[in-house]
């Protein structure tokens, strides 16, 4: 069976970028989300949903204070978007926090009208170190 590579349009790689500087500022660009924007959210234990930007964007205050630190992994473009997957470092509560996510986003355009957010969950330094201590990763 051979695969299909969709490439990347010039509406993603903005989609992409805006939707990376919104992660690391908190800051959402002009067109970014849709104003009706579905937005549907997995952590460990838990899924959250919203269908508007003021309850998006209160999920990702709630789960992840602003400034932090975005280190993309891998993004794929879709047929109606694309697959970000990626790293968020965060300082909070006097601790530096980790997470690992991927987020599938459907586009009209260079603006998001849903995505899906599967999270790792929040690494607190301890668990950080329990991690680096007790698992030796083939691959980062």
């Amino acid at each position: 069976m051979s695969g299909t590579t969709t490439l990347p349009t010039a509406a993603t790689s903005t989609a992409v970028a805006n939707l990376i500087r919104f992660l690391e500022t908190g800051e959402v660009t002009e067109g970014l989300f849709a104003p009706d924007v579905f937005a549907d959210v997995t952590v460990p234990l838990w899924r959250l949903q919203a269908d508007d930007v003021a309850g998006m964007l209160a999920i990702r205050i709630a789960g992840h204070p602003c400034p932090g630190q975005v280190r993309v992994e891998r993004v794929d473009a879709t047929a109606r978007g694309f697959i970000l997957e990626f790293e968020e470092r965060w300082a909070d509560q006097g601790q530096q926090w980790y997470s690992r996510e991927m987020i599938r986003a459907d586009l009209v355009g260079s603006t998001i009208v849903e995505m899906k957010v599967y999270c790792t969950g929040d690494w607190d330094e301890a668990q950080q170190r329990a991690h680096a201590r007790d698992v030796r990763l083939l691959r980062t």
